[in-house]
């Protein structure tokens, strides 16, 4: 699905999309929009020696606001980050 492979311990995430309007219907502006901080898995390296890859394709995980480096390909937003920055995966 992706044309992007990462190499070692990196992950390739497609950050969850910001809300667009708050519990109570009031439509949020684009600029105050927190970063999403949740996201789903497209691509995993190999991992290291040291470090073997627990992540696989298809994982939903959690991730620091600040965490990886964002990039756009084909018009889509993604992330990609170190395995140890990945905070948690969701169940």
């Amino acid at each position: 699905m992706s044309k992007i492979q990462p190499l070692a311990d990196r992950v390739l995430i497609k950050a969850a999309a910001a809300p667009e309007k708050t519990v109570g219907g009031i439509i949020i502006p684009d600029d105050p929009k927190e970063k999403p901080m949740r996201g789903e898995v497209i691509a995993v390296g190999e991992g290291t020696k040291d470090e073997p890859m627990v992540l696989k394709v298809g994982d939903e995980v959690l991730f620091g606001k600040w965490a990886g480096t964002e990039f756009e390909l084909d018009g889509e937003k993604f992330q990609i980050m170190k395995q140890s920055e990945i905070l948690a995966k969701i169940q």
